[in-house]
């Protein structure tokens, strides 16, 4: 019987990937479709994609399924080939990478899940197939000239801080589930606008255009594949990106770049930067912008008192980072920050 899950240590597995000399693709898709027995589909996938050596995060659930992989070139046909054969991913759009150094995965993970987006939602009228309008970039370039036009970020402060769309609108919260009902309250009064909803490729935007027509909006729109298929869209047209900045990814890579726009800044220096990276410290791990000066000043750490216990013993850095307020390297969402833009948004 195969083994249906790794059994190798992450060291030994970076180490393997870091050793390969055939290049990969990193991709990422999800569909929205019923699954009625979650674990079979979710067994049977680990089995083909182990065979094909894909590397990645793979998420099951009763109402569809949500990956991000890392695919070897000699043998992303045979991916699509295998995702196509099974009828509700037939012709399923599969988003690749802008930046890709082929590092991004290095294990296999397929997990059961709830929900491929935690939601929140708990109305049994509510139904993901009544969802809004796909766009593709160039109607998105379209709707964004168009006055009538409010665009919606369904990222995290952290996605939208190194990049975003031209007038996007962030919904200032930490979770997708708070984020829905936050959403309807802040469009009330906008109801006949186009409201255009994006997120990193496509899965919390979809769910979203359907929350907001189940609430009473009618010119709900989303983007298609989201900012990856935008950002190929754009290239292969030769359209300008009305997208700036950098594109975070959920991936070793943590970031894509769309345009030479650096829009946000260092969190120990406050220079010009959009480099995430996670603090060194295994017993802090904070994800925070750290610029070249600042990375070696602090040794990579996300702070001085990180720097001194880094060499200590794991346990021993976590008793001490325990209770300590990391200060203005945690992303905080501030409602006032968007106070000027709903104003500006209603015409006050």
């Amino acid at each position: 019987m195969a083994l249906l899950h790794n059994r190798i240590n992450n060291e030994e597995l970076k180490l393997r990937l870091m050793q390969e000399t055939e290049s990969r693709i990193t991709v990422s898709f999800y569909q929205y479709f019923e699954v009625p027995n979650p674990l079979t589909f979710r067994d049977y996938l680990y089995k083909y994609l182990f065979a094909l050596k894909v590397f990645g995060r793979v998420y099951v659930a009763k109402e569809g399924i949500n990956a991000q992989a890392s695919v070897p070139a000699s043998n992303f046909e045979a991916f699509k080939l295998f995702l196509y054969s099974i009828e509700p991913l037939n012709g399923l759009r599969i988003n690749i990478a802008v930046e890709d150094d082929g590092k991004s995965f290095w294990v296999l993970k397929v997990k059961l899940r709830e929900k491929i987006v935690a939601d929140g939602i708990n109305d049994p009228n509510f139904n993901m197939y009544k969802k809004g309008k796909y766009v593709d970039a160039v109607t998105m370039n379209q709707l964004l000239a168009d006055p009538n036009t409010i665009v919606i970020d369904m990222r995290n402060h952290y996605e939208y801080e190194v990049g975003h769309f031209v007038k996007a609108l962030e919904v200032p919260s930490d979770t997708f589930r708070e984020q829905l009902p936050m959403a309807v309250e802040m469009m009330k009064g906008n109801e006949d606008k186009n409201i255009i909803m994006y997120c990193t490729g496509g899965i919390r935007c979809e769910k979203a255009s359907a929350y907001m027509l189940h609430k009473g909006f009618k010119n709900v729109f989303h983007l298609e594949g989201g900012i990856i298929n935008y950002a190929q869209q754009a290239k292969q047209w030769g359209l300008e990106s009305y997208f700036k900045g950098k594109n975070f990814v959920f991936d070793n890579r943590l970031g894509e770049r769309i345009t030479p726009d650096v829009i946000a800044h260092c969190h120990q220096c406050g220079k010009p930067c959009d480099t995430h990276t996670n603090c060194k410290n295994d017993g802090c791990h904070l994800l925070f912008i750290q610029c070249e000066e600042c990375a070696a000043k602090y040794n990579g750490c996300c702070s001085q008192d990180c720097a001194d216990t880094l060499y200590l013993p794991v346990e021993r850095q976590k008793q001490i980072r325990k209770g300590i307020d990391k200060g203005q390297n945690i992303f905080h969402k501030s409602k006032a920050r968007l106070r000027p833009r709903l104003n500006e948004i209603n015409g006050i």
